[in-house]
């Protein structure tokens, strides 16, 4: 695909399947990943960052499962389905940070005290279902990956990104920056 054709493929593709609820969240898919960009571009983050943030759930979009797959006890293992999208055609740093997104979630509840607490319900479910709090051996990993502190960011902007009635910015307005972030 040419970069303005995989530009207009995600566009469509957030237009489309976004409208599903995000889990047991009060926003949609497309809400949650724009308010996630949303906070990214506040915090001034780099297009690939901000990019990230904006395509960090693709995955749950790429794949056929129910909206509430979580529900039935199902790992849908999103992180590494968008992952293996995103690395045709994005950055190192979209890619991997999509990619440890979930990773991190896990980290903060280990090294981030009350952090546990502030996650919603189906935040606390998937977790278990992602493996649960990390260990220390898993932190050590987990903190020699190149790009473990964009994820970060990127989880928690992902954790804020649940808001039913903040007012963001439209996903054509992101048509550049996600230009930006491609290979």
């Amino acid at each position: 695909m040419e970069k303005n054709e995989v530009v207009d493929f995600v566009i469509n593709l957030f237009t489309e399947k976004g409208g599903e609820l995000y889990g047991g969240e009060a926003v949609t898919q497309l809400e949650h990943g724009l308010q996630a960009a949303h906070f990214a571009k506040q915090a001034s983050a780099s297009d690939e960052l901000v990019t990230a943030a904006l395509l960090h759930d693709i995955g749950h979009l790429l794949h056929d499962l129910p909206d509430n797959a979580t529900d039935q006890g199902i790992d849908d293992v999103h992180e590494e389905l968008g992952a293996q999208f995103l690395t045709t055609y994005f950055k190192k740093e979209v890619v991997e940070a999509v990619k440890l997104h979930v990773a991190a979630k896990r980290y903060l509840c280990l090294v981030e005290p009350g952090y546990y607490s502030t996650l919603s319900p189906t935040s606390k479910s998937s977790l278990i279902l992602q493996g649960g709090i990390m260990t220390g051996e898993d932190k050590a990993a987990f903190e020699n990956y190149e790009f473990f502190n964009l994820a970060v960011a990127l989880r928690k902007w992902d954790d804020m990104a649940k808001e039913p009635e903040l007012k963001v910015d439209p996903i054509e307005s992101y048509r550049s920056t996600i230009q930006n972030a491609l290979i």
